[in-house]
C-alpha cells in the first residue's frame, strides 16, 4: 500500500484495479472504483503531484480554451455551486487548485504514489490478472488495469542536427522548470506556432530581451476573450447548471454554447462577415468555428468564407504587410482550433522577429542559437513548442502485452485502434481513458462519461461474477471503421495535423478520434450497455473453476 505523498509502497502487493495518471481521469476513476464500488485500488502518477498534464505543462502564458465554468467535473452538484470561477477562461495555476481541491474533497491523494512511472503491464493468461512493475521497483498485480495517460503528454521534440551542442538554456513546454525561467534581457527563440506556441509567443514577448519565433506553419487563430467573471454572471451560470450540463452533454464539441444550425455556403460575404466579426469580438475559437456556422468543418466554401475573415484581420492587425502576408495561412481550416491573447499584434513589437522556416528551413542547432538557410540566430534560451505524439505516444512508450503477449506498440504499428475508445481486443480488463477513436470534445465531459461507463461496466462484471471482460476483435474493427467514415466527411481528415498524427516523421496518417460529437457517442455506450455489452467478450468465474 502507498503512503499519501510519500512514494512508500509494498514491493509487491495485490489490488483490485490499477490507475495510472492523476489527471481529470485517472482522479475521477481512482473516486468512483474506491469510494463507489469499495474496490482495492492502487493509482500511479509520473508527476510529483495531482494535476495531470496542467501539472507538466507550466510555461507562461498556458490558458484552457474551455470557458472555465464547464472546464470541470459535473457529478458533485455542491462543489459546482461551492467554486467560484474568477475568469471566463482559466490559466494552469487554478485549474491545479481546482485539481487540488477535489482531490482534497475526496481524499485522492491517499490512493496516489507520485513520481512513479508504471514501466510495464502484462496480462498473466493463467491468473487472469495484469502485472505491474515501476521504476521505483514496484511489483504488483490487479484484475483491471486502466490508464488515464492524457491525449496530449508525450512529448515530441523534433531530432534537429547538433540540439545537444547548444549553450544555452532549452527546454520543451511540457516540461517546464516549475521555478519559471526569466527571460529579461535574454534572446530567446521558439520553435512552433501551434496551440503552445501561439500562447507561449503572445506571453514570452512582454518580458524577453528579443523573442525569434521560427514558423513553419502559419496559423489560424481568434481571440480567446478572457476576462473576469462577474459575481451576477456567475450566479447566473450556477443556477442553470443543470440545464447546461444536460445541453452539453448531448452536444457535439461541449463546450457549453448551443451550436449553430445555419450554414455559411452560398451566404454572401457580408452576412458571413458579420457574423465571424461579432464571434470574434466575443472571443472564444470554439465559439467561432461552431457557434457562428454549421459547416465550417465540412464545407470547403464555408470554411473559405473563415479563412479570409481571418486573414482580412491579419491584415487590420499587423503594420508590416511583409511579415502579415508571412502570417497569413492559405490552407484549410480544419486544424485543432487556435485562440489566443494577442498572437498576431505581438508581431508588430520592436523585440520580435518572425523567422519563416518553410522558406528558410532550419540547417541545425548550433552552439551559439539557430541555423536556418539564410542564417544565424544567436540565442541565450531556445523553447521547443513542438507539440506531442498524440493519442497512443505514453502507451506505445510502456511495454503494455495482452493475450498471447502481443504488445500494444506491434498492435498499434499501423494506427492506434479501440473498441468505442475504452478498450482492445486482446486486452482483457484494460480500460482506456481517452483512448484511440474516443470523442473529440470538451474533454472532462469526454473523461467523466468514460469514466462512468467503465465503473458501470465493472460493476456489473462483479455482480455477474464476470472475471474478465474485452472487445470482440470485429467491434473494434467496425469501431475504427465508423470513425473513418465519420472523419472522411469532414475537413479535419483533409488537413495535416496531429489530430491524424502526421506531425510526428514517419507516422502515418490515421483516424484517431471520433467526430460525430458527445451526444452521439454517449447514445453508443448507452446502447451498448443497455444491450448487456453485447460486442465484449466475458470469462466467469465458475469457467475457471470448472477448468481447475
Amino acid at each position: 500500500m502507498t503512503q499519501q505523498g510519500t512514494g512508500c509502497s509494498m514491493p509487491s502487493a495485490d489490488f483490485d484495479a490499477i490507475v495510472v495518471g492523476a489527471g481529470f481521469g485517472g482522479m475521477y476513476m481512482t473516486h468512483k472504483l474506491r469510494d463507489d464500488l469499495g474496490m482495492k485500488v492502487q493509482s500511479y502518477d509520473k508527476g510529483g503531484d495531482i494535476g495531470g498534464t496542467w501539472y507538466a505543462n507550466r510555461y507562461p502564458g498556458i490558458l484552457s480554451d474551455t470557458e472555465s465554468f464547464f472546464y470541470s467535473y459535473s457529478f458533485d452538484k455542491e462543489l459546482l455551486q461551492e467554486w467560484t470561477w474568477k475568469n471566463r477562461y482559466v490559466n494552469q495555476r487554478e485549474i491545479l487548485e481546482y485539481l487540488s481541491h477535489f482531490a482534497d474533497r475526496y481524499d485522492i491523494r491517499k490512493s496516489y504514489q507520485f513520481d512513479t512511472k508504471v514501466t510495464s503491464a502484462i496480462f498473466n493468461e493463467d491468473t487472469n490478472r495484469w502485472h505491474i512493475t515501476t521504476d521505483r521497483g514496484d511489483n504488483v498485480t490487479a484484475q483491471h488495469f486502466i490508464t488515464g495517460l492524457g491525449l496530449l503528454s508525450a512529448t515530441n521534440v523534433p531530432n534537429f542536427k547538433g540540439r545537444e551542442t547548444f549553450q544555452g538554456q532549452q527546454f520543451h513546454t511540457a516540461n517546464w522548470p516549475h521555478e519559471g525561467v526569466d527571460f529579461s534581457g535574454k534572446r530567446v527563440g521558439v520553435i512552433g506556432t501551434g496551440s503552445t506556441g501561439t500562447q507561449f509567443i503572445t506571453e514570452a514577448a512582454k518580458t524577453a530581451g528579443h523573442l525569434t519565433v521560427f514558423q513553419r506553419s502559419p496559423q489560424y487563430t481568434v481571440p480567446i476573450g478572457n476576462g473576469p467573471i462577474s459575481e451576477e454572471f456567475s450566479n447566473d451560470i450556477k443556477a442553470n447548471y443543470d440545464a447546461s450540463w444536460k445541453q452539453i452533454k448531448n452536444s457535439n464539441v461541449a463546450f457549453g454554447f448551443v451550436e449553430s444550425t445555419v450554414p455559411a455556403a452560398g451566404l454572401p460575404v457580408e452576412e458571413t462577415d458579420k457574423v465571424f466579426e461579432a464571434a470574434w469580438q466575443k472571443g472564444g475559437v470554439f465559439r467561432f468555428m461552431f457557434e457562428t456556422f454549421c459547416d465550417i468543418a465540412v464545407d470547403p466554401g464555408a470554411n473559405e468564407a473563415a479563412c479570409a475573415f481571418i486573414r482580412k484581420k491579419i491584415d487590420e492587425i499587423v503594420d508590416d504587410p511583409a511579415v502579415a502576408e508571412k502570417l497569413k495561412p492559405y490552407d484549410l481550416y480544419a486544424k485543432r482550433p487556435l485562440c489566443d491573447s494577442g498572437y498576431y499584434a505581438t508581431f508588430n513589437r520592436d523585440n520580435v522577429t518572425l523567422a519563416d522556416v518553410k522558406a528558410h528551413p532550419i540547417v541545425e542547432i548550433t552552439p551559439k542559437g539557430v541555423l536556418t538557410e539564410d542564417g544565424e540566430y544567436e540565442l541565450d534560451i531556445l523553447v521547443y513548442a513542438t507539440g506531442f505524439d498524440s493519442v497512443d505516444g505514453n502507451y506505445v512508450k510502456m511495454d503494455i502485452r495482452g493475450r498471447d503477449g502481443l504488445q500494444i506498440k506491434d498492435k498499434w504499428k499501423k494506427a492506434p485502434t479501440s473498441y468505442i475508445g475504452v478498450a482492445n481486443a486482446g486486452f482483457p480488463n484494460m480500460h482506456m481513458i481517452l483512448g484511440p477513436n474516443g470523442p473529440f470534445t470538451n474533454l472532462p465531459p469526454s473523461i467523466e462519461t468514460q469514466v462512468e461507463w467503465i465503473a458501470d461496466l465493472i460493476r456489473s462484471m462483479r455482480d455477474k461474477g464476470q472475471i474478465t471482460a474485452e472487445p470482440k476483435l470485429s467491434a473494434e474493427q467496425n469501431w475504427t471503421k465508423t470513425c473513418q467514415e465519420i472523419s472522411d466527411a469532414t475537413l479535419f481528415s483533409k488537413a495535416d495535423s496531429w489530430i491524424f498524427g502526421t506531425n510526428i516523421p514517419g507516422k502515418e496518417s490515421a483516424v484517431q478520434f471520433y467526430l460525430a460529437g458527445l451526444g452521439n457517442y454517449r447514445k453508443v455506450l448507452n446502447e451498448e450497455a443497455n444491450k448487456g455489452y453485447q460486442n465484449y467478450m466475458f470469462q466467469y468465474a465458475d469457467e475457471l473453476s470448472n477448468q481447475g
